[in-house]
């Protein structure tokens, strides 16, 4: 079995924080996202890896034992071992009742769908495989063995959302256990925002269902940057309206709204439209403001009649 390097895979180091790891794990699961690659089976793959890699660092008690395995699987190559002769089966899930066993929790493939993180590969599966689906052993005060109840285990998946969805809030439909379910993702998500689906999963007839959640990915809009709840976007602005005062058009989630800009108004002044940003969270009756730079348009191209206005202009202030 080959050895993953997960560090290499998302490209970070092995004393990267989690922040760092969410960080780099975000953007490159946006770059090689399934739906952004259409077709390319390239970046379906390294979709796959980078979610392996962070189903493991992610999680504390995966990321400890996986980094006690790669101290002891490199020990072994700097003693001139080879990667076929590397002794696996101490690294296997262990079954409490019966040793070295490697616990089979059901087809990952079939728990995710067409997502592709349910397309663990064979070093993930037999090394962490059920890690949080075991119950652990523990000795009473006579000294004999009792177990604990097994402890579900939960799950993640991706949904890319658009902003005008995370707006006015979506669903997405998901198949579990061979039926469909709609899942509400509310007004105000952002990008890490974690959806609970309770009870989705189904690992094996003994263990208690798993939840599953739905990790939210706002994709980038081209009119509007996101800052927390505020939203940015930028207007052109023509010199006479600028000097002059008047009305503009500006664009919100919600529809076009006129904006009246003063005389005098400066290039790359801002303008805030209060409540026109994205709603919070927790509480979709309260929004964030929608902030508006002017960007000024200089006439390019003049007529006899404007040059000459101008020019008096020009005179006006010797």
């Amino acid at each position: 079995m080959e050895y993953k390097d997960y560090y290499k895979v998302l490209g970070v180091d092995r004393n990267a924080t989690e922040d760092e790891i969410k960080r780099k794990y975000r953007k490159l699961a946006l770059e090689h996202h399934p739906d952004r690659n259409t077709g390319d089976k390239a970046a379906e793959e390294k979709f796959k890896e980078i979610n392996e890699a962070y189903q493991v660092l992610s999680d504390s008690e995966k990321r400890n034992r996986y980094d006690r395995l790669g101290e002891s699987y490199n020990s072994y190559q700097q003693r001139g071992g080879t990667p076929g002769g590397f002794n696996w089966d101490e690294w296997f899930v262990q079954n409490p009742r019966s040793g070295n066993v490697r616990v089979d929790v059901g087809d990952f493939g079939d728990l995710f769908g067409d997502s592709g993180l349910g397309d663990f590969s064979d070093f993930f599966r037999s090394i962490f495989g059920g890690i949080s689906n075991m119950g652990t052993a523990q000795r009473g005060s006579a000294g004999a063995r009792t177990r604990t109840e097994p402890r579900p285990q939960t799950f993640q998946q991706n949904v890319t959302i658009s902003l005008l969805e995370a707006f006015q809030g979506t669903t997405r439909r998901i198949e579990l256990d061979n039926r469909q379910k709609e899942v509400i993702i509310p007004p105000g998500a952002r990008t890490g925002t974690k959806v609970r689906v309770s009870d989705a999963i189904t690992t094996s007839l003994n263990a208690p269902k798993s939840d599953l959640y739905l990790v939210i990915q706002v994709a980038e809009d081209k009119r509007f940057k996101r800052k927390k709840d505020n939203l940015h976007t930028e207007v052109n602005v023509d010199l006479y309206s600028a000097v002059l005062g008047g009305e503009i058009k500006v664009p919100t989630l919600s529809g076009n709204v006129v904006l009246s800009i003063p005389a005098g108004t400066q290039p790359a002044q801002s303008f805030r439209l209060s409540g026109r940003g994205m709603p919070h969270l927790k509480n979709s009756k309260k929004s964030g403001d929608l902030f508006v730079k002017v960007n000024l348009q200089i006439p390019r191209k003049l007529s006899s009649k404007e040059k000459e206005l101008f020019s008096e202009l020009s005179q006006l202030k010797k």
